[in-house]
């Protein structure tokens, strides 16, 4: 792999498990002492792409499409089954030192911080871990708890916080080395949506101010259309889709909506396009990308109107659209 300057560069990385299989009942078991079967299962396909300094890029894809193994890998979590990669110029497996203290991976549904202690505590843990100068440590340190609003709760053991505090204390403690990548997976998993709102704020803050890189996985298409102008879309491990967030409905959504509010409740709209919702005097239509103009010309000429907006379709369709394609490909 050539010198670049991405700080995650990624070429026809794969990686296989190897899943046991047997039948059911007695008689299977004992074989399977002595021959066990596998099924190879292909979780990530020679995936390939590059993300520049200081981008916060999405990773989308459904549950199993391989999102959380290309994670593990590129953190040096997981050996690859084959390809390359290299973040920050190092090959993530080889876990150097300089690598790791220049990269971070959140998970969501995982805990680095220890239960029955302060956060504070665990704090000082990775102060010693990452070897960070005191006067450095408690800087970075005092500058998250500000940031993330946590300095009530610190103090307290892990076990009695919240959800959404737990997260908070989380985010503190990952980003205590002040690294340059960020990998993100579901970092808002389980939050409600003040929390959310609050974790997506502090992920954008931290990327202004330290030009960090970041690759985020969530299935709130609310934290990507905050944070991502790119996306990378991979499915059954495959890469379907790299580039601007824009451009992925230009390319999937071959409609629009059109939201129009009508002076007249009984007046019938099958004729402009497909009806998808009507709640009272508001009725909700999908029509033809290409249609749209004529459209929208059509009904405020015909019908008595007192609203009328166009929308592009919600992102969570245009990705449904993106699998849709794939399956039918």
């Amino acid at each position: 792999m050539s010198e670049s300057t991405s700080d995650v560069l990624v070429s026809t990385l794969s990686r296989t498990f190897f899943v046991p299989e047997r039948e059911a009942g007695l008689r299977a078991a004992i074989g399977s002492l002595f021959h066990r079967k596998t099924r190879a299962s292909r979780a990530v396909d020679a995936i390939s792409f590059e993300i520049k300094p200081g981008e916060i890029v999405g990773f989308l894809g459904p549950n199993g499409a391989g999102k959380t193994t290309t994670l593990k890998m590129l953190s040096g979590l997981l050996f690859p089954t084959s390809g390359e990669a290299r973040v920050l110029g190092h090959i993530p497996w080889r876990r150097e030192r300089d690598f790791l203290s220049g990269i971070t991976l959140v998970m969501g549904n995982r805990s680095q911080l220890q239960w029955d202690l302060p956060a504070l505590d665990s704090f000082e843990l990775n102060r010693a871990i990452y070897r960070l100068r005191r006067d450095d440590f408690m800087a970075i340190r005092d500058e998250m708890i500000e940031l993330l609003e946590v300095a009530d709760v610190v103090r307290k053991p892990v076990r009695n916080l919240s959800l959404g505090e737990r997260m908070k204390v989380e985010m503190v403690g990952s980003l205590l080395h002040r690294p340059r990548v960020l990998f993100l997976d579901e970092p808002t998993i389980g939050l409600d949506v003040t929390m959310q709102k609050r974790v997506r704020s502090f992920i954008a803050e931290y990327n202004r101010r330290y030009g960090a890189t970041v690759l985020l996985t969530s299935h709130y298409m609310a934290d990507v259309v905050a944070l991502c102008r790119r996306v990378i879309v991979i499915h059954h491990g495959r890469v379907l889709f790299d580039g601007d967030l824009t451009a992925l409905g230009d390319r999937f959504a071959a409609y629009k909506t059109i939201t129009v509010t009508l002076a007249d409740i009984a007046a019938p709209l099958e004729t402009y396009g497909e009806v998808m919702e009507r709640d009272g005097y508001r009725v909700k239509l999908r029509v033809a990308r290409a249609e749209v103009s004529r459209i929208a010309a059509r009904l405020l000429s015909e019908q008595q109107v007192t609203d009328l907006t166009i929308e592009e379709p919600p992102i969570e369709d245009v990705i449904e659209l993106v699998f849709a394609h794939e399956a039918t490909a």
